[in-house]
């Protein structure tokens, strides 16, 4: 009788992530490790990344850290070669204090932890319409958040201005106070360089929040249609606009079958209670983990069916009278919100 002897060997790959190289470790079936190397993060680089864990044996599955910033360009190099990736979580700090820390070591973590199972993670694709949304919404929130800048340090100088100039801006909304910064026509032949001064940067701070104001337009108007065509269904929930659908559509990313469950879509954004018993004691509490910006649009959801939907007042007011607290009756209608959402969503489809 001839035994022939199986010599193939299953690898399973880790990736510590940086912006200009990677370096990958190799484990074998055992968490044994075969070999650390680094590569740069070019297509070249992937492609070589690749070849050397193939060198190895038959590839089972890649961990890679920061699928969704500096692993996304090797993510979606893997996955268009039909290697399958899991999104490895960084070491929590008491290992890291215990085993030291290194780029070598954090890649065999990464790899040992997708070997294990303890990592399970599906990145996001980031190739269809969601990441289009998610790209205009990354300008489109640093547009907002510098007309907020811009205004206040237009009200500064206006508070800080001579008494002309603060009696005249000082009572102005947000938007007459930049248009009529904007339109001002300061002229030097009065003498007096600090007024001269004051209200020449006047003018360039509103001519700044009018362009600001005209891009942050622009960028609505090109997100909009993206998610009325990809989710319409989102906008029809009470309280739903395209600001927090953009967030919650961000949060569930292009690929279906990364939303095993509406409990994880919950637990996702943050919304699904969290044991917390001792003892005679048994109760929940609040999860602080998750996607912080979707839980950030359930919260703006919840507050604006706080204020004008019927079912939700009535609602507070029974669990008010079985002596719930405020805290606890948000909690559950998060996670109640958070539940009514992810039946809209295409990602569920």
């Amino acid at each position: 009788m001839t035994i022939v002897e199986n010599t193939t060997i299953t690898v399973t790959g880790g990736v510590d992530t940086h912006s200009e190289f990677h370096v990958a470790a190799a484990v074998d079936a055992n968490g044994g490790v075969l070999g650390i190397d680094t590569f740069d993060t070019t297509t070249a680089g992937y492609r070589r990344l690749v070849s050397w864990l193939a060198g190895f044996g038959e590839i089972s599955l890649v961990g890679v850290e920061g699928t969704g910033s500096y692993g996304a360009g090797l993510t979606r190099h893997l996955t268009g070669r039909g290697i399958r990736v899991v999104e490895v979580d960084r070491p929590n700090r008491q290992a890291r204090h215990r085993a030291g820390k290194s780029d070598s070591v954090d890649a065999i973590a990464a790899a040992r932890a997708a070997l294990a199972g303890t990592a399970t993670g599906v990145p996001k694709s980031r190739t269809g319409n969601i990441e289009a949304i998610r790209v205009l919404t990354v300008a489109r929130r640093s547009a907002a958040d510098e007309w907020i800048s811009i205004i206040n340090q237009m009200r500064h100088i206006v508070f800080c201005a001579p008494d002309d100039i603060r009696d005249r801006f000082v009572d102005l909304s947000p938007i007459r106070l930049t248009r009529t910064c904007a339109a001002l026509k300061p002229r030097r032949s009065s003498g007096d360089v600090v007024r001269f001064t004051t209200l020449s940067t006047l003018r360039e701070l509103g001519r700044r929040a009018l362009f600001i104001r005209d891009q942050k337009r622009s960028l609505d108007a090109e997100m909009r249609p993206l998610i009325q065509e990809f989710a319409p269904a989102l906008l029809e929930v009470h309280g739903v606009g395209y600001d927090t659908a953009a967030k919650l559509l961000i949060a569930a990313g292009d690929n279906p079958h990364r939303l095993r469950s509406e409990a994880a879509w919950a637990h996702l954004c943050g919304v699904a209670p969290i044991p917390a018993s001792s003892g005679k004691t048994q109760r929940h509490r609040l999860n602080r983990g998750g996607n912080r910006q979707a839980n950030s649009a359930i919260y703006r959801i919840m507050l604006t069916r706080m204020s004008n939907d019927e079912r939700t007042k009535a609602y507070i007011a029974r669990r008010t009278a079985e002596g719930k607290t405020m805290g606890e009756i948000a909690r559950m209608l998060k996670r109640y919100i958070a539940r009514e959402v992810y039946k809209t969503l295409p990602t569920t489809i």
